[in-house]
């Protein structure tokens, strides 16, 4: 079979790239599928293992994330932030972040997690405001960082986006001895019955819709050549011809 294919200059041009940025999409999509998958590995693992009880371990700058912890101490609830923009199941609000003092007079940062704009303010959920020592169950989480479209914080103005336990404690300038800054913890729901606010329940929940985004760019990249060869045949620049084979007679 003789193919014939006379490509058009610029169609191509711009095929040709157009077709390595659907590529080059749907190969980033994939690797991104598999860092989520090692990253939900490694909070099941260490979300389920051991919990670190020892509060000399947590001035270690090398505690892992999603690590689970028990301490003991109590809230700083005249120090609470408030993250806003979350949701839970459809509703929005916010998350409540309180310093937690532990025995020893070191301050961490534990987000307990969310609540209502109805029950933002404190007076409105005074049942929450623990004032004893507890012994808090939780996740152990690094910094969060900030988004390209997320706002900056601005705490003078009341608004906070990401949880950035230097910028937080800097702000709130508390009196302690020491401060740990190189994470925070997301408090552990505790029971059946949901209570605000309302924790985490220690089972992740990260979306992994890579490899349906990576089958999406890879489908374009084909449709686009499809489209591309398809152009070339209805304007003759592209056609088949079968071999003819002349039968010599003797």
């Amino acid at each position: 079979m003789n193919i014939y294919f006379r490509p058009m200059l610029w169609p191509s041009i711009v095929s040709a790239i157009v077709f390595l940025i659907l590529l080059s999409f749907g190969t980033w999509q994939i690797k991104r599928l598999f860092w989520k998958e090692a990253l939900i590995e490694r909070y099941l693992l260490q979300s389920q293992s051991n919990p670190i009880k020892d509060q000399t371990q947590l001035k270690d700058n090398n505690v892992d994330e999603f690590k689970s912890i028990e301490i003991q101490g109590s809230f700083l609830h005249n120090n609470e932030i408030y993250i806003t923009g979350k949701t839970f199941e459809g509703n929005a609000g916010f998350h409540v972040i309180t310093p937690f003092k532990l025995k020893n007079n070191t301050v961490i940062l534990v987000n307990r997690g969310w609540v209502s704009e109805g029950y933002r303010d404190p007076e409105k959920r005074k049942f929450s405001l623990i004032k004893d020592n507890i012994i808090l169950k939780g996740i152990i989480r690094y910094p969060q960082k900030k988004g390209y479209f997320v706002p900056e914080n601005d705490g003078k103005q009341g608004f906070w986006f990401t949880i950035k336990p230097l910028q937080i404690f800097n702000f709130l300038e508390l009196r302690f001895d020491n401060f740990i800054t190189s994470y925070y913890i997301d408090a552990l729901r505790q029971g059946k019955k949901l209570t605000l606010p309302i924790g985490v329940t220690g089972k992740p929940k990260l979306r992994n819709q890579h490899l349906s985004y990576a089958i999406t760019w890879y489908g374009l990249a084909l449709s686009l050549l499809f489209v591309y060869f398809s152009y070339h045949v209805s304007v003759g620049r592209l056609h088949f011809k079968k071999k003819v084979y002349n039968a010599k007679s003797d």
